[in-house]
């Protein structure tokens, strides 16, 4: 079993990773670009399995190093650091957050772009097509009626191997996608990326009942499921993800919880 899992970012996906990963045993190590004592009291919260490191204290101690933060962020990242590592990659690439001309013209994709800028690392696509609230929501116990499963993509088998180990110990069944130039099947804006995983929802309903309802599992993604809507894939043109047709309960719920985040810190 892994033991330690590092995760860079701690935002709402990385908190949402490490509650998992805590709950299934693991040792979690986050990092940020705001240093430690920005995330003190979510280490309090998490307990004694977690701890707050840099970005080079999570990597040394990962088994697995999680990227739970903006595509862009990566470029950042101290690659020589990575070398022999499984990053289980959760970044996505939306235009409207910053255009990049290789990703725009497919020359790659954001999962290749990634190994390029981490060329020792094991790049694994994965747990990057569901939100932070759906993570927690749809995560049951291995032999459930109900488990869903998520999508990967990558090169190394060992280090696929390692991913879909842990994403069994969290609550989820994993189907391979294929390369990570394969990836693409998988991205913003296909068919396995995040409806698939969410509550049917009026798109414009808010308020307290709405986000009741949107914060419950949505319909399980058995692996037939995941295969059909894996081949259905087309690459989306334009590339990347967009936010039109969200519903707006998505939207408050990132902004409040998203704010409270950064208020206390």
């Amino acid at each position: 079993m892994t033991q330690t899992i590092g995760i860079i970012g701690s935002g709402l996906v990385g908190k949402a990773v490490a509650r998992l990963a805590i709950a299934a045993g693991y040792k979690v190590v986050i990092s940020n670009s705001r240093g430690a004592d920005s995330i003190k009291d979510l280490i309090e919260e998490l307990g004694p399995l977690a701890s707050a490191g840099t970005t080079e204290e999570a990597i040394a101690a990962g088994d697995i190093v999680t990227l739970s933060i903006p595509i862009a962020a990566s470029e950042q990242l101290p690659a020589d650091k990575f070398a022999g590592k499984v990053v289980l990659d959760q970044t996505n690439y939306y235009p409207a957050f910053g255009n990049n001309d290789v990703l725009d013209k497919a020359e790659v994709t954001s999962s290749e772009l990634i190994q390029r800028r981490l060329p020792g690392a094991k790049v694994v696509k994965g747990f990057h097509n569901l939100s932070w609230l759906h993570m927690k929501a749809n995560a049951t116990p291995k032999g459930s009626a109900n488990r869903t499963t998520l999508p990967i993509a990558g090169d190394d088998v060992g280090a696929k191997q390692a991913v879909t180990e842990f994403f069994d110990k969290i609550g989820f069944d994993t189907i391979d996608a294929g390369s990570l130039a394969d990836s693409w099947r998988i991205e913003p804006s296909t068919p396995i990326y995040f409806w698939a995983y969410a509550p049917k929802v009026d798109l414009q309903a808010t308020g307290p009942e709405a986000e009741r309802a949107y914060t419950q599992p949505g319909t399980p993604v058995s692996r037939e499921v995941a295969q059909r809507l894996i081949d259905e894939a087309k690459r989306p043109s334009p590339i990347g993800g967009t936010f039109e047709g969200m519903p707006q309960v998505h939207v408050d719920l990132f902004m409040a919880q998203a704010s409270a985040a950064t208020t206390a810190k």
